[in-house]
C-alpha cells in the first residue's frame, strides 16, 4: 500500500540557521532506546535534528566517524564528483564533504510513513574563504533493531 506522502515545512523557532549550539548525540548514539511513537508525533523536529549532527560532525572533522556510524550497512553518499558507501567512507573521501561551517534553508521534511523521511533543503557550506550551495536530499530510516534513525541515502547537488 503506498501512503500519502506529506510535507512538513519546519518554523525557524525550531530549526535555526547554522551550526547549533547543542550538540547532544541522538538518543540512540547514547545508548537510550527510543520509542517510535514519540519520534513520529514530532517527525520533522527528529529528522532536522539528526541532519543537523551530521553537518556538526561534518564541521567537527568527525565526518567519517559519524557516517560511519549513522548510516544503514548499504547507504550511499552522493556527492559532486563520487558516489560513497558507508564502507567507503575514509577521511580523503569525506574531504569532498568537510566544511568549516554551514547553513541550512527553507528545510522540508517529506514523511514516508512512519518509519522513513525525507529531509530537504538547500545548505550553504563555507570551506575556507569559499562559499559553496547544495540543494541536499537525507532519506532517513528507523533501525528497530538499533532504536534510532539512520541515513539510508544523503545526495548533494550544486545549487
Amino acid at each position: 500500500m503506498i501512503k500519502q506522502h506529506v510535507v512538513s515545512r519546519v518554523p525557524q523557532s525550531i530549526l535555526g540557521t547554522g551550526r547549533s549550539k547543542s550538540s547532544a548525540p541522538s538518543a540512540r548514539r547514547r545508548g537510550y532506546r527510543v520509542d517510535m511513537t514519540s519520534i513520529t508525533d514530532d517527525l520533522p523536529a527528529r529528522l532536522l535534528h539528526e541532519e543537523h549532527e551530521g553537518w556538526q560532525a561534518l564541521v567537527a572533522g568527525q565526518g567519517a566517524e559519524y557516517f560511519q556510524r549513522s548510516m544503514t550497512p548499504d547507504g550511499l553518499l552522493i556527492l559532486p564528483g563520487a558516489i560513497i558507501g558507508r564502507d567507503d567512507l575514509t577521511g580523503a573521501i569525506l574531504d569532498l564533504a568537510a566544511c568549516d561551517d554551514y547553513q541550512v534553508h527553507k528545510p522540508a521534511v517529506v514523511r514516508l510513513g512512519e518509519h522513513a523521511g525525507i529531509v530537504v533543503s538547500r545548505v550553504v557550506v563555507r570551506r575556507g574563504e569559499h562559499l559553496h550551495e547544495y540543494f541536499v536530499s537525507t532519506t532517513y530510516v528507523f533501525d528497530e533493531d538499533g532504536g534510532g534513525w539512520c541515513i539510508a541515502a544523503q545526495q548533494r547537488t550544486p545549487s
